[in-house]
């Protein structure tokens, strides 16, 4: 009986692995088998009591707190001029953790207002935030899930991004993306059931972008997408009826991107194998079909045949054409792999096959030696636009995350870790370009707790191949190849009773694959000092210092300082 249930996680954890695939690469998550208690919200500065809901057991289940908060910066251009620059801030928050017996999640939101105190630093809004949340309606049946992200990038002429911008830098975008959907599991005798439909929509708010050179053609800029993903499979586990566990499957993905009526469609069948070789170990092989295409519209030409813009800056799509074709491949597929198992705190799923007509690999690894360890590391291959990658990266964090901010804009840090996993949204975050392209990727955190300071890490890289056919305005693209890599840590803790710190360190490399004069080099570090003046109001002071590096133009150098005050309710 117990090598039966086993072998149905395995089943199970394997099927989905297999029918994501590229589609979604997934991160494996864990129960705490030491029965500690991590000590996260009694570790943290004490910015206040908040709301807490507790259950049965007298634990805490549901945490409110919201705040609002009063800053006053200083910028201090290093290069390539030397201005002293000044403005407030005042802004409005609300961090929630969601324990309940069927409610499980994070939410972080933040809404902040720029004061200008001189004539570079322009008055502002930004809202900040992310968001995970899963629902069981029906215990072990039927659950809903959501997730949401609001962020602030700054935008580079070959589509570049980075999270947490300058104040005094116009090239900003917004970014805003959200996706919620059913997902249903159940049996039917030995047969194990299960679907799941999920619907995305992200948005770009772009107003301008950095021009490196006079003349120099802009990327045109995502605006925004429709994605839909869809999944079910039917499987029986091994030893039920066959020495091996069988499981037929199918999947469909689609994003309709307005930029040119960009649209992605993937639908892909097949029948998987899994052979448990120990209780610990199992061999998957898989053979399906798929049929995956890429079209678009061309822009609207003037009588030059030069391509039209709208008011908004990206181009006018000719809606009197038809949708073209940009990429079609359709035949057989193949997947072989192995899942490793040899206890609660360590998996390994490791994949090669074929698909989008060439080999590809993908997988993941989840290690939790204990309680104050979490390592998640996973690799992806998909194809998709800009906001069905956003989406994905959105689905991989954890339910249980708990989000850093910049201490001068209150941005997401673009990493956010649990207690037994972790994940980042900064691959996908690092080019906002409007065409499809076939991602190749890596992200991986990692947290460890030293006594009472919270340590984490999160690193990653994505190739992006670009897809759109060579008789369209976007045809430049069509097979150019940009990449991106990033490093995001930090460290916190307490000092003493009433007060604490945070210190953190980025940076980010993009190269671009249409001109060496596109790569972008960021890097910064901060430190922040918090003091409990009473329960409920801190006291906060930082320095920072940010660069980024561009071939054409001077380095930018900044540093920051700031002051303020947090209420908590």
């Amino acid at each position: 009986m117990t090598r039966t249930r086993h072998s149905l996680r395995l089943m199970a954890a394997t099927g989905a692995m297999l029918l994501a695939g590229p589609l979604h690469a997934q991160s494996l998550d864990y129960e705490n088998v030491d029965g500690d208690v991590p000590s996260d919200k009694a570790d943290a500065p004490r910015e206040g009591r908040g709301l807490t809901s507790r259950g049965a057991g007298g634990g805490p289940r549901t945490t409110i707190r919201p705040y609002i908060e009063a800053t006053q910066n200083v910028l201090w251009e290093l290069s390539p001029g030397d201005e002293v620059l000044t403005y407030s801030t005042i802004a409005a928050g609300v961090d929630m953790n969601l324990d309940g017996r069927r409610t499980q999640g994070a939410v972080s939101v933040r809404y902040e207002r720029r004061i200008s105190q001189s004539n570079r630093v322009p008055d502002g809004d930004t809202l900040s935030g992310l968001a995970r949340v899963k629902q069981d309606l029906i215990p072990r049946t039927l659950s809903v899930e959501a997730g949401a992200l609001a962020a602030r990038t700054r935008v580079e002429g070959s589509g570049a991004s980075t999270l947490n911008p300058l104040a005094a830098n116009d090239a900003v975008s917004q970014v805003y993306s959200i996706y919620a959907g059913p997902a249903v599991s159940t049996h039917v005798g030995d047969v194990a059931l299960a679907g799941s439909y999920m619907l995305g929509y992200t948005k770009v708010q772009q107003k301008d972008a950095v021009q490196l050179a006079p003349g120099q053609a802009l990327t045109d800029i995502f605006d925004d997408s429709v994605s839909q993903s869809a999944q079910v499979s039917a499987g029986i586990a091994p030893g039920t009826v066959l020495p091996v566990g069988i499981t037929a499957s199918g999947s469909y993905f689609q994003e309709d991107v307005t930029n040119l009526d960009q649209r992605v469609r993937d639908m892909r069948a097949g029948v998987q194998v899994t052979y448990p070789v120990t209780m610990e170990l199992a061999l998957v092989g898989a053979v399906g079909y798929e049929d995956v295409e890429v079209s678009a519209r061309d822009a609207v030409r003037d009588a030059n045949g030069v391509p039209i813009l709208g008011s908004n800056g990206r181009y006018v799509t000719d809606k009197s054409q038809p949708r073209k074709l940009a990429y079609d491949t359709e035949g057989f597929t193949w997947d072989a792999g192995v899942m490793w198992r040899p206890s609660r705190r360590t998996a390994l799923s490791a994949f090669v096959g074929r698909r989008y007509d060439s080999t590809t690999y993908y997988g993941s690894f989840s290690y939790n030696p204990n309680a104050r360890s979490s390592l998640t590391v996973a690799v992806y291959d998909n194809v998709s636009g800009f906001g069905g990658q956003v989406n994905r990266a959105l689905r991989d964090l954890p339910t249980d995350f708990q989000v850093n901010r910049d201490p001068f804009n209150g941005q997401i840090s673009g990493c956010a870790i649990g207690s037994e996993s972790g994940g980042c949204v900064n691959n996908a975050l690092s080019s906002v370009a409007s065409s499809v392209f076939r991602a190749r990727g890596v992200n991986a955190t990692y947290a460890h707790r030293i006594g009472r300071m919270q340590a984490g890490i999160g690193a990653g890289y994505i190739r992006r191949k670009y897809i759109a056919r060579e008789d369209s305005v976007l045809g430049a693209a069509n097979g150019v190849v940009d990449e991106s890599f990033y490093v995001d840590a930090g460290l916190n803790g307490p000092i003493d009773r009433r007060s604490s710190f945070a210190v953190s360190a980025y940076a980010a490399w993009f190269q671009s694959g249409a001109s060496s004069l596109g790569d972008v080099t960021t890097v910064g570090a901060n430190a922040a000092y918090f003091r409990n003046l009473t329960d409920r109001l801190v006291a906060t002071a930082a320095v920072g210092l940010d660069s980024v590096n561009r071939k054409v133009i001077e380095d930018e150098v900044i540093a920051s300082g700031l002051v303020g005050l947090r209420y908590s309710f």
